[in-house]
């Protein structure tokens, strides 16, 4: 069926078009769309055309277009969050109505970096302990995380393999983490990450780095997680000044 001609131009018609399909069911999460060629006859534009609005349709992660495979319909994100939330990956996998689990993969005790020794204000004599953990959702692996937390500020009885860091080190170390700076940037395929993740080749990363700080403006916590992009959207929202 071809789209209804209107004042917008030809490639925004066919974007609406496409995304009405997909909430309609008429294409599915990971289906393939028809090729270029049948699309555009089906839709009654020229190629170029709709090879804009896939294009577009892209970017904004509807679609992946997998090179000499064809065009699929992207999955729905599962869990959405606001980046200027400062939400724990358990408080983000809860709130999508699923069960939150951790593997446990590594933790070291070691000196400091010329980094952390930035990042944390400390000295050369300080221990930096680094977790590695693996976060599920109702038991699927959904992010990788890599936490350092300086040692001095770890309680006797801390454990880091169930439960949120957030939440650990406000109960066990009375360090309630208030705000931290973020950084977030997306990557490929990652060799190590990216199989621990069961990512299919295509599946992008989004890293979120945060350097966390206490109610007195401490420096506590520095995490490096790898979301899976299929299952994870950040939005922010931005105001005029």
């Amino acid at each position: 069926m071809s789209i209804k001609s209107d004042n917008r131009h030809l490639y925004l018609q066919v974007i609406d078009h496409l995304k009405k399909d997909i909430q309609k069911g008429v294409y599915k999460e990971k289906e393939k769309l028809p090729s270029e060629f049948d699309l555009a006859k089906q839709l009654g534009v020229s190629r170029a055309t709709l090879r804009e609005a896939l294009r577009i349709l892209e970017e904004e992660n509807v679609i992946i277009r997998r090179h000499g495979v064809g065009t699929f319909v992207n999955p729905k994100p599962l869990f959405s969050s606001g980046i200027e939330q400062l939400n724990s990956v358990t408080a983000m996998i809860e709130q999508a109505g699923m069960s939150p689990g951790t593997i446990f993969l590594n933790s070291t005790t070691t000196g400091p970096t010329e980094e952390d020794i930035r990042r944390f204000s400390c000295s050369v004599d300080d221990e930096i302990t680094l977790i590695e953990r693996v976060r599920t959702a109702n038991g699927e692996p959904v992010v990788y995380c890599l936490d350092k937390i300086p040692d001095k500020i770890l309680s006797v009885d801390f454990s880091h393999e169930d439960e949120s860091l957030l939440h650990l080190l406000e109960v066990k170390s009375n360090r309630r983490i208030t705000y931290a700076v973020a950084q977030i940037e997306p990557i490929g395929y990652h060799d190590k990450i990216s199989p621990i993740l069961e990512c299919e080749p295509e599946t992008a990363l989004l890293v979120l780095k945060q350097m966390h700080f206490d109610e007195a403006d401490v420096p506590v916590l520095y995490s490096v997680n790898y979301f899976k992009a299929d299952k994870f959207s950040f939005h922010v929202l931005r105001k005029r000044v």
